[in-house]
């Protein structure tokens, strides 16, 4: 059967930057970007992005669009009897991980959504009381449950309708929507008392830190959210090179990908510092930072309510954005592996991704005291820690060395492929750099992983 390929350029190009886009721009991004001192931290990571970030990224799109297969197939198509058709176990194995604790956070946002839209917070809330409301929805399995349930059934129904009519033509004005609303916000900031000191806290570097241990935890820092924020190692990008033409050269389609997803990185960091310092907000205040933190500094906006609405209808779209991307990633690969209908694997993948989110779910309530990693660790943590720290560095170190050792693709073919269609072409001259400097930084980032938990 002939695989369905994107109707355009920017229907790629918009779902392919949303599945790079997620909370880890809006949500993550900037409360390290605040522990890590602002702007000598955004400078950092920028370059790591590039550095990092931009050839895992035109590799994943390389295989997918060489081989028209998704992860499940993509190895033995290119490479007919090459061990590295094993390495797709542990890294199809971190997509249902992925999506069993972020349909939980997806649920999270919808139901902040709902709280503002109705009114049932957003008038003068201390950061106390925005606290309870949150620790309530923790504590509430029935109402995780069901939030987590509508975002699930939601993604895997646009998914349903294939790639041009559902995921393409859906998550294009998704997309759309989500930088309209940002741009509203960023806009919205610059009247805010505390917006010139946020803006040079968080766009003049401080060159003092460069120094000792806070250099090197600045670094690391850096490098782990630029490369976590693109979500590479799992094949979630390379579900959609499998879908491209071949009028388009990758280095030039993964630099517009990065662009697109630094910006709504930057731009959200425009919102949160603007806020947390018209509010007195520590801008280094950890995951709490979103729902307790900006909830209750919405709430003391004046038009709070709504304006707390458009905040959370906006990380809305950029978590279910990834929602969609990643579970058309799930339905390629169980489609690839089993020779089914897209209607059975959706059907199949939605029952699997509730039933695989529901120990991170009760986690809070019901199983509360169940800490796998000791401590006050939750179940979603030890399911984080399993991806970010093991199989994304471990899948994204497959991908490297599939590409530049002849038992593998072999750096040509990948050369030949990025390379076909117009625009930025990449030169051979990079090999040594693909070859030693790549393995090297996923290695450092797999071992500082470890010990930034266990050191």
């Amino acid at each position: 059967m002939k695989r369905e390929q994107f109707s355009s350029r920017l229907g790629f190009l918009l779902i392919a930057a949303g599945c790079a886009i997620g909370l880890g721009n809006v949500w993550r991004f900037p409360y390290i970007t605040g522990q890590h001192g602002g702007a000598l931290f955004v400078l950092v990571y920028v370059a790591f992005l590039l550095l990092v970030g931009l050839p895992l990224l035109s590799i994943e799109l390389a295989v997918g669009r060489a081989s028209r297969r998704s992860l499940g197939a993509s190895f033995e198509t290119l490479t007919p009897g090459s061990k590295f058709k094993y390495c797709k176990y542990f890294m199809i194995s971190g997509n249902y991980i992925l999506m069993a604790f972020y349909s939980l956070v997806t649920g999270w946002m919808l139901h902040y959504t709902l709280l503002f839209c109705l009114g049932e917070i957003g008038h003068g809330e201390s950061e106390g009381q925005a606290a309870e409301h949150f620790v309530g929805m923790l504590s509430d399995p029935e109402t995780q449950f069901l939030c987590t349930l509508a975002v699930t059934l939601a993604g895997f129904a646009v998914c349903a309708l294939g790639v041009r009519k559902g995921v393409e033509r859906i998550t294009k004005y998704l997309m759309l929507s989500l930088f309209a609303l940002l741009l509203f916000l960023a806009l919205r900031s610059v009247w805010l008392p505390g917006f010139a000191d946020g803006m040079s806290y968080y766009l003049m570097p401080n060159f003092s830190s460069l120094q000792g241990a806070e250099l090197m935890d600045t670094l690391a820092a850096a490098m782990g959210q630029a490369f976590f924020t693109l979500g590479l190692g799992v094949g979630s990008i390379q579900i959609f090179g499998s879908y491209m033409h071949n009028d388009r050269a990758l280095t030039n389609e993964s630099l517009v990908i990065v662009s697109l997803d630094t910006l709504v990185a930057l731009l959200a960091g425009v919102v949160i510092f603007a806020a947390c310092f018209s509010y007195n907000v520590a801008p280094g205040a950890g995951p709490a930072l979103i729902f307790i933190s900006m909830a209750s500094v919405f709430s003391n906006m004046d038009g709070g309510q709504y304006w707390g609405a458009i905040f959370f209808l906006f990380l809305l779209f950029a978590a279910l954005s990834t929602l969609i991307a990643v579970f058309e990633n799930l339905i390629g690969i169980t489609m690839d592996l089993l020779g089914i209908s897209r209607a059975r694997a959706v059907l199949g993948n939605c029952l699997v991704v509730l039933l695989l989110g529901l120990p991170c779910m009760l986690g809070y309530n019901l199983l509360s005291d169940v800490h796998p990693m000791g401590g006050e660790s939750t179940i979603l943590d030890t399911y984080d820690f399993l991806l970010s720290q093991n199989i994304l560095p471990a899948g994204a170190m497959c991908y490297i060395l599939y590409v530049c050792f002849k038992r593998g693709w072999g750096f040509d073919s990948y050369l030949k492929e990025v390379n076909q269609g117009a625009g930025i072409r990449l030169k051979s001259g990079f090999y040594l750099y693909y070859r030693t400097v790549l393995p090297v930084v996923v290695l450092a980032l797999f071992i500082q992983g470890y010990i930034s938990i266990f050191g």
